[in-house]
């Protein structure tokens, strides 16, 4: 079979995460490269993204240039904002690649209703297909637990708890979770530049593939504050300065709360840890140990390719998708 052509639209931390698992699968082949770090610009991204190999492959700033080349899917990772990102995703599409991207709120498009009407209609004028994923959203608290009630006969409601230890992450993760921040300065920035993005769209997503429709939805997040000091790569956080968020996502049917998804992830968090809770016929309890947010996110952008390319035109979700699996 013929290798899958891959273009990277951004190579941050994540960015150069998916291209690793792209670089190492003999089913695909990196062919662009696009960033618009001056420090990466003209560099070979086999250096960029840690390589001990140069591909062939120079980074370059001009987006324009680099989706000209013929490629099946580009890997776009570069913002949580739907709206942010949407020039370059209309740009890719129209330039006739299919999309695999990390943007959180693109993992429930129709959340952003005038946005995503415009993005799946021009996908199905250039036949391409858009996709918005990543270990969460994209995985841990909507794919899995929608996997889980293949084996009940019914479900009432869905919890999902996801405990994260952000210590050993990436520095802008750790940053957008307010770590080393006063509670006043977490708390004016709250929900705002401080915050995981994906809840809603996680509910949302829930809910569409089961058929519920809700009243409303409702997000909520507080501080996680040291109780002792704490010490990562990149902060040193003072006993009352904070580690992390908790963040709750419910949605709402008839009056009644039908689905919780709790967040907790700060770098004091300890042992990470997913759970869900299915009220149903069966009840479910899943407890799954040793996902680690940014490889996965990698590993799940990048297993959905295959998928991705042999889809119909149009924006997708994760519930929309074949099984993913590895390879």
């Amino acid at each position: 079979m013929a290798k899958i052509r891959v273009i990277h639209f951004g190579l941050g931390p994540i960015g150069a995460g998916v291209a690793r698992v792209i670089a190492a699968r003999q089913n695909m082949q990196i062919v662009g490269a696009i960033d618009i770090d001056p420090t990466k610009v003209g560099r070979d991204v086999g250096q960029v993204i840690g390589l001990e190999r140069d591909l062939g492959i120079p980074v370059s700033d001009e987006a324009a240039k680099v989706l000209k080349k013929k490629a099946d899917v580009v890997m776009h990772c570069t913002s949580s904002s739907l709206e942010k990102v949407e020039p370059e995703l209309a740009a890719i599409i129209r330039a006739r690649h299919n999309i695999v991207s990390t943007c959180e709120e693109l993992s429930m498009p129709w959340q952003r209703g005038a946005i995503a009407k415009r993005l799946d209609a021009l996908a199905k004028e250039n036949k391409v297909t858009v996709l918005g994923t990543g270990i969460n959203p994209g995985y841990m608290m909507d794919t899995l637990p929608l996997v889980l009630t293949g084996v009940c006969q019914e479900v009432k409601s869905v919890r999902v708890r996801r405990v994260v230890d952000a210590s050993k992450r990436r520095k802008p993760l750790q940053a957008k979770i307010g770590t080393g921040m006063t509670v006043d300065e977490f708390r004016a920035k709250a929900g705002k530049s401080i915050r995981h993005v994906g809840l809603t769209e996680s509910i949302a997503l829930i809910a569409r593939t089961l058929g519920w429709k809700l009243d409303k939805i409702e997000e909520t997040i507080e501080p996680v504050i040291a109780k002792q000091p704490v010490k990562t790569e990149f902060y040193d956080v003072a006993p009352g300065r904070v580690t992390g968020v908790e963040q709750y996502g419910y949605g709402f049917k008839d009056g009644q709360r039908v689905i919780e998804l709790h967040l907790l992830m700060s770098v004091d968090a300890g042992d990470s840890v997913d759970e869900v809770w299915l009220e149903g016929k069966p009840p479910i309890h899943s407890v799954v140990t040793g996902v680690h947010g940014d490889l996965s996110t990698a590993a799940v952008a990048a297993n959905c390719v295959r998928r991705v390319v042999a889809a119909p035109p149009g924006l997708v979700t994760m519930a929309d998708l074949p099984i993913v699996a590895a390879g």
